[in-house]
């Protein structure tokens, strides 16, 4: 077991791989107990709320101990591996009275780990456990230190209610202060459900204690037949797409349109491109041309592409497009972009979706890739759904959803003849987009899938 006063060994701990995120799931370990890492070299892959990652150890030296197994979700700030680097250069020691262990944190005397194109905070922290604290000094010890981690504040942070971040922000969103909360966590930790005791506890005195008995003892775990079941725990991307959308469902107020469009041109044109010698080895399929009408159409009426800043009560309207394309995958839906997509020929829009389209398959988007989009695109067609009404992107002013593409009859030229058919689906945010300029982008998606030609009039 790793010690603290084992000046050998350096601690491993859980970046944040993103922006903000407070925990990830350990999805597999590359390296064991005994094994031999060089700096830089991938010992694990975790699963944020966001992407699959890669993490990289910063240290020379043989693994010591892995501290939590597969399938492990663990806070940031927390130690996952250690490392003997006792062929490297001695740590630091700082004088220390005699009663105090003079050893600081592995991680302070050695190179902080942090992935490729994230800083880190700059600490003076330290934490020298006596030698004979009891057992509650400890926990109070523990307790202030995982604070200190959580918020950057160092040791000022010691006075501060313990609560993580997006207790403190629910808490700070509600007006509940925190100095009033009574703590129900391990070492006097402020849970969620402490905050929403307290704020029962203002109108009805006896609530919180009401509201505390379920958290205490789940009432799912005592009806569970785990014969007829199966439970499965919600984290990760399907974590994080669920309280996006519960966020965009009744935050933004949503407003869809449909509009049913004659496609037999674009179809034709597809094919013809898949034999175009510019196109070749690229990704060439009906939803390319959608994504250039979508483009097209936002060019002819740039006002709905834009976001609403909520705290400056103000629209932000965007001069470029990062395209969203909601993608499936097994660890549930993700929404990467193209970034600057109005400014890609069709060639490069096609590379673009080939790339993104594989990267999504393969689970290595990256956080960068789902941040920034402006408008999205999902195709439900590809489940043989007719249509749908899709939810906004958090930030986002507008979706398009394209339904399956079918033979039908349809009146072309007088008769009724069979064409191939589909219904889009434009949901767009109401304080940004009224009804008339909702109906014109979709108007014109509609008329450029209808008669491609007019990409080169209009694009």
């Amino acid at each position: 077991m790793t010690t603290m006063t084992d000046a050998s060994v350096r601690e491993f701990k859980m970046p944040d791989v993103g922006e903000g995120l407070t925990e990830a799931e350990i999805l597999k370990w590359y390296v064991q107990p005994g094994d031999t890492v060089t700096d830089g070299q991938v010992v694990c892959e975790v699963e944020t709320a966001k992407a699959a990652v890669e993490l990289p150890i910063p240290y020379d030296g043989v693994v010591r101990e892995l501290r939590f197994a597969e399938g492990t979700t663990v806070d940031v700030g927390t130690a996952i591996i250690t490392v003997d680097v006792s062929g490297g250069a001695p740590a630091e020691e700082a004088p220390a009275p005699a009663e105090e262990t003079p050893a600081e944190e592995p991680e302070r005397q050695g190179r902080q780990p942090v992935l490729v194109g994230y800083g880190v905070a700059e600490s003076s922290t330290r934490r020298r456990p006596r030698k004979t604290a009891a057992p509650a000094e400890e926990a109070v010890q523990a307790a202030t230190a995982l604070q200190s981690e959580l918020n950057g504040h160092g040791t000022q942070a010691a006075a501060r209610p313990l609560a993580k971040p997006p207790v403190r922000k629910l808490a700070k969103d509600l007006g509940v202060d925190l100095a009033s909360v009574r703590p129900s966590g391990p070492d006097g930790i402020i849970t969620r459900e402490d905050v929403h005791a307290a704020v029962a506890s203002v109108p009805a005195p006896a609530a919180p204690a009401a509201v505390e008995a379920p958290a205490a003892v789940p009432a799912p775990a005592v009806t569970y037949d785990g014969a007829r079941e199966t439970r499965i725990p919600v984290k990760g991307v399907r974590k994080a797409t669920a309280q996006a959308m519960v966020g965009s469902a009744f935050t933004a107020p949503h407003v869809t349109e449909f509009v049913t469009v004659d496609v037999t041109r674009t179809m034709k044109l597809v094919e013809e491109l898949k034999q175009d010698k510019d196109m070749q080895g690229l990704r060439v399929n009906p939803l390319l041309l959608i994504a250039k009408a979508l483009l097209v159409a936002i060019r002819r009426n740039p006002d709905v592409n834009a976001s609403w800043d909520e705290a400056n009560q103000e629209i932000v309207r965007k001069h470029y497009v990062n395209l969203g394309i909601a993608a499936a995958t097994p660890r549930g839906l993700i929404v990467p972009n193209i970034k600057d997509a109005h400014d890609k020929t069709l060639p490069q829009l096609a590379e673009a979706l080939g790339e993104l389209v594989a990267t999504a398959r393969e689970g290595r988007t990256s956080p960068a890739a789902m941040q920034g989009g402006t408008v999205t695109i999902t195709n439900v067609g590809v489940f043989g759904v007719d249509t749908g009404t899709p939810i906004l992107n958090p930030g986002e002013s507008a979706i398009l959803a394209v339904g399956a593409i079918k033979l039908q009859p349809w009146v072309h030229k007088g008769k009724v003849k069979p064409r191939q058919v589909t219904t889009l689906a434009l949901s767009f945010d109401h304080r940004l987009v009224d009804g008339e300029l909702g109906s014109k982008v979709l108007a014109d998606v509609a008329a450029v899938l209808e008669q491609p030609k007019r990409l080169i009039t209009w694009g």
